[in-house]
């Protein structure tokens, strides 16, 4: 954990690759102790949000190795059906082990999870559907316990198409006996990645990436080999960080077929894309250009995990932008940060709606990350300020980012990171 030094307008130019997905290596681990066997995984991110999860998974009793970017999980001698408290408050995904857990051992006691703080993230969507499924559920003094003698198939309609209800209810369902259907389910690719997971270990899941996924309980599972898709914001951040700075950059091993929202709002920005299968290509406009509106929603609407990124990108821009947060009411933290920086950002009463009116330039200032995206965001409006920007509390970054530091001084950025106490 420490602080991240950046000595700004600098412009970016060179190639990067993309590593594994965080949203998609997640949903991956949760679900290796279905299988009772080993699991090897290709491509894995070496983010803190991982290195949580190999915690959890040791904790359980699963033996865990990892040689570079490769991960060896055997779950055969897993035996215990609890996550410790300490554990859980470290990330909010740590929830998507209660359908892992409960599938396996038809037992679960888990507590609230933690993690960054964007607002309301109701938990009722994931408890209803195991109901439904056949599991009983009690409440009391900060834990969940669920148990089932039987878990069998049934037809679950979410109200809001919640990314980790839809990998909970997987989980859950591929050890259930007969069929699970759910509907307006999450349609994100890290959903047809988990699909690809469950599917290698001989679960049998049919319809990720549209709003109906279906699941044929089966009575067991085995070995599964599995490389992890590419981190779709990972990638979308490399690119706001050329466009940003006025740059150019290649992306290998990049997905374009997952990035078409974050694409096509940066041509609507001015800069010129060039994709191909496995990469993708941007040059920066001589003047960004404001974007009427940009609204978040669910894939494959404008990622919410993008939104702030491209506030940054956005104060820079020849005129009025106007961004509407739909997904989190409070992911909106670091528009305070930002207008320290010089930015002209008007928020809402309620939160969600800003109105960026671009600058002429942004001037370095010491700011503060208060959530994973936001602070990518900070450090992005770092890269194309005058002067120096100190961006603190890089353990929210680290959540989801590999040494971003070392990555941006690549491409030619005067980044650094200073090791220093911010826990606070």
């Amino acid at each position: 954990m420490g602080v991240y030094h950046i000595n700004g307008g600098r412009r970016l130019n060179g190639q990067l690759n993309v590593y594994g997905g965080k949203n998609a290596i997640l949903p991956i681990l949760a679900s290796v102790i279905l299988n009772g066997s080993e699991s090897i995984i290709h491509n894995c991110p070496k983010i803190s949000d991982t290195d949580i999860s190999i915690k959890i998974l040791e904790e359980l009793g699963c033996a865990v190795k990892y040689d570079g970017y490769t991960m060896s999980v055997d779950s055969s001698s897993a035996d215990i059906h609890s996550v410790s408290t300490t554990l859980m408050r470290e990330m909010r995904s740590s929830f998507i082990f209660l359908g892992g857990l409960l599938g396996r051992f038809h037992e679960v006691t888990i507590s609230y999870p933690g993690g960054c703080e964007l607002g309301e993230r109701p938990i009722n969507l994931h408890l209803e559907a195991l109901r439904k499924m056949g599991a009983e559920i009690t409440e009391a003094s900060g834990f969940i316990k669920c148990k089932a003698d039987d878990l069998k198939g049934a037809r679950i309609d979410l109200s809001f198409p919640s990314v980790g209800a839809t990998e909970n209810i997987m989980l859950t369902a591929v050890l259930a006996q007969g069929e699970t259907i759910i509907g307006n389910a999450a349609r994100e690719p890290e959903i047809e990645d988990l699909q690809k997971f469950l599917n290698g270990m001989g679960a049998k899941v049919a319809g990720a990436g549209t709003s109906q996924v279906r699941i044929q309980g089966v009575k067991s599972l085995h070995r599964v080999e599995h490389t992890v898709m590419p981190d779709r914001i990972v990638a979308g951040t490399f690119l706001v960080a050329a466009a940003i700075t006025g740059g150019k950059i290649l992306l290998k091993n990049a997905a374009p077929e997952h990035m078409f929202p974050i694409t096509y709002k940066l041509s609507e920005a001015g800069c010129t894309l060039d994709m191909k299968e496995g990469s993708i290509y941007l040059e920066a406009p001589a003047k960004i250009r404001p974007i009427e509106l940009l609204r978040t929603h669910p894939h494959p609407g404008f990622p919410t995990d993008m939104q702030p990124q491209f506030m940054s990108l956005l104060t820079l821009a020849s005129g009025v932008s106007v961004i509407s947060e739909t997904v989190f009411e409070s992911r909106n933290k670091h528009v305070a940060e930002l207008k320290r920086m010089g930015a002209n950002i008007i928020l809402a009463q309620d939160g969600t709606t800003a109105v960026i009116k671009g600058v002429g330039k942004l001037h370095g200032a010491v700011v503060e990350s208060k959530d994973l995206r936001g602070g990518a965001a900070l450090i992005l409006a770092g890269l194309a300020a005058e002067g120096k920007t100190t961006v603190t509390r890089s353990r929210f970054v680290e959540r989801g980012y590999i040494k971003i530091e070392q990555d941006l001084a690549k491409i030619g950025a005067d980044i650094t990171y200073e090791k220093a106490d911010d826990k606070a």
